[in-house]
Formats: structure tokens, C-alpha cells, sequence
């Protein structure tokens, strides 16, 4: 999704609307593979932002893996469940397009299901901004294993709803683009148990 397709009140108004649903992000989502964060940010304990950081799903496994995280979100609901899960974690309200931390204060910024709302071109240069010299950028989105058949049953009756917020290549691609980045891709997994009454909060 990009900026172009919605005018800027929208896009606005949409990108920051999950805050009226923070519990429910917190209760239902699915958490991140560790792997994945090993992936992307390596073993040694490092100081990462996490962007679009929601309810701090990603900011959890981040620090199970020893790192230091300073957390940015557009919406102040979300990052109020974030604090009462992670109360050591600084926390800002702010955008991918003007992050509100200094320069080169971060080994590497993370975006959770979140960076098909930055508007690329201005993202990239808060990116560059904020990271330290070899920093690493980090766009990790989940999405359903559909050669299960009932989760494909799933994912169908889901799609109208979907409004671009499954994993998107072409977002990979325009911000390797704007940043002049290497990309690199990794596939990991995670189960996530789901009782149907989950499942049908999830779909309502």
C-alpha cells in the first residue's frame, strides 16, 4: 500500500485507527519466531528500534534475545499495551516518517506487520538517520501456512478484508530501492493455538 492510493487524511486516520482495537492485537495476534530476530539482528546484544512496534509482540522476542529496544507507534493505545507488557521500554508516539530519536542511536531498526504503512521515501531517510554506520533494517511480516486446508478456508473468507496487509514484496522492494540495501530473505514459523472462539473474534 502506498501513500498515493489514499489522500494523506486517510491514510492517516487508517494507519493510526488500530489503537481502538489495542487489547484485541494484544490478545490475539501471534508472536514472532525467535529465529527470525537472530536473522535479522545476530546474537550480540544490540540497541534496536522497533517501528511500528503496536502492542510490543516483536519487542518481547527482542529482548528474550538480550537486546536493548526503544519502541515508536503512531497510535498511544498501542504503546500503553506495550508498557503494561514491557514496562522497561522506552516508548515514543511517532511515525516512520519522522522518528522522534536522534541520529545514529540505533544498531538496527525492526518493523512488525507494520511497514506497508510507511510512505517509503521519507521512511528511508528517517532509516538512514537514526542507524548507526552498518546498521540493519528489518521488515518481518506473519502470515497463515495456507497448505493447511482449514487455515486456506481461512484465509478466503478473510481476503475481503485484507486491505493490503499481508506480506507485500513490492513493499520489500520499493524500500531496498530507497535505502540502496542488499535484501535478504529468511522463512521461519510459529504455531499459534487458537480456540474458535478466537478465531471467530479474529474474523469479526
Amino acid at each position: 500500500m502506498s501513500t498515493g492510493e489514499l489522500d494523506p487524511e486517510t491514510w492517516r486516520r487508517r494507519r493510526t485507527s488500530f489503537g481502538s482495537v489495542a487489547a484485541g492485537y494484544a490478545a490475539h495476534r501471534p508472536d514472532y519466531p525467535a529465529d527470525a530476530v537472530a536473522f535479522l539482528v545476530g546474537a550480540r546484544p544490540r540497541r534496536v528500534l522497533d517501528l511500528g512496534a503496536g502492542t510490543g509482540l516483536l519487542t518481547g522476542v527482542l529482548l528474550a534475545a538480550g537486546h536493548e529496544v526503544v519502541a515508536v507507534d503512531p497510535a498511544e493505545p498501542m504503546l500503553a499495551e506495550l508498557r503494561a507488557r514491557h514496562p522497561e521500554v522506552p516508548t515514543h508516539v511517532g511515525d516512520a516518517e519522522a522518528i522522534p530519536l536522534p541520529d545514529g542511536s540505533v544498531d538496527a531498526v525492526l518493523a512488525a506487520q507494520a511497514a506497508h504503512w510507511f510512505d517509503p521515501e521519507p521512511a528511508a531517510v528517517q532509516l538512514r538517520r537514526v542507524l548507526r554506520l552498518g546498521g540493519v533494517v528489518g521488515l518481518v511480516w506473519n502470515t497463515r501456512d495456507e497448505e493447511v486446508p482449514w487455515v486456506a478456508a481461512l484465509g478466503r473468507a478473510l481476503a475481503d478484508e485484507a486491505r493490503g496487509h499481508e506480506a507485500d514484496q513490492g513493499v520489500v522492494d520499493t524500500f531496498a530501492r530507497a535505502l540502496g540495501a542488499r535484501v535478504e530473505h529468511h522463512r521461519s514459523g510459529i504455531l499459534q493455538r487458537l480456540s474458535p472462539e478466537q478465531v471467530v473474534a479474529g474474523i469479526a
